[in-house]
């Protein structure tokens, strides 16, 4: 069923699929879906088009709000939910450790992906430490048997060990920086988490499955003892455990 109200939004704007697709940073054909078929894009393409064309975005898209009401149904804490990584742009990420003003805590393996998408990473961390935020970084020890295991389940080889050794490569330039502590952890590591004061976004690990095919859940703090502090007291455990990644 077409969308009706983005029609008009869009007819009364002069917006044309390829303008707004420039403007939400899809293809032209993903613009055209959601208007001749009734698509709904994902929450951050959603919010995007609808600020674009100066609409609501529930009047736009109301099966986004019905999924939104939904998830918090489940837990006041969830506000989105991803059926995989690869479905969450990295700007999600850059966005949020961009807004963080006190604390970013992130515990991974590797997840060289932010780097790789987001060159300028290390500075924006270097920001946010001057700027007065404390940062702890938890990369696995590609020498510990639960790392390798990993590598072993996702059927990778010896490529999740490599991922690591860059990750660390990448982060090792941040040793030493006040405010930014990188560590070492050879723990079985079930979630990754990129926590950013009281937001975070946890990558579940599914087994035989890249982080990049599995669910994330985006969390927002509201109350004490809820999903949010479950994962934080979760990071604090594995943090503790870690080892301090020594400058070169």
């Amino acid at each position: 069923m077409p969308n009706e109200r983005l029609r008009a939004v869009m007819a009364a704007g002069g917006w044309t699929h390829a303008t707004l697709a420039a403007k939400a940073e899809v293809d032209p054909k993903s613009v055209e879906r959601w208007v001749n078929l009734g698509r709904t894009p994902r929450r951050v393409t959603a919010m995007l088009a609808a600020e674009t064309l100066g609409e609501d975005v529930n009047a736009l898209w109301p099966a986004r709000s019905r999924q939104a009401r939904a998830a918090r149904a489940v837990s006041p804490e969830l506000v989105a939910l991803y059926e995989q990584r690869a479905d969450v742009p990295p700007s999600a990420f850059v966005d949020m450790l961009l807004q963080a003003r006190e604390q970013i805590d992130v515990l991974v393996y590797a997840a060289v992906f932010l780097h790789e998408a987001y060159p300028r990473l290390n500075e924006l961390l270097r920001e946010r430490a001057a700027a007065g935020c404390a940062i702890r970084i938890a990369v696995g020890d590609p020498d510990s048997s639960n790392v390798q295991q990993r590598g072993q389940e996702e059927r990778f080889g010896h490529g999740i060990e490599s991922r690591c050794r860059l990750a660390l490569m990448h982060y090792r330039a941040l040793t030493g920086v006040s405010g930014i502590d990188i560590r070492m952890h050879g723990t079985t590591l079930y979630n990754s988490l990129y926590r950013a004061d009281d937001q975070a976004l946890v990558n579940a690990h599914v087994w035989g499955v890249n982080a990049y095919a599995a669910p994330v859940w985006h969390l927002r703090r509201n109350t004490g003892g809820g999903l949010f502090d479950t994962y934080a007291e979760s990071f604090a455990a594995v943090w503790a455990t870690a080892t301090p990644v020594q400058e070169v």
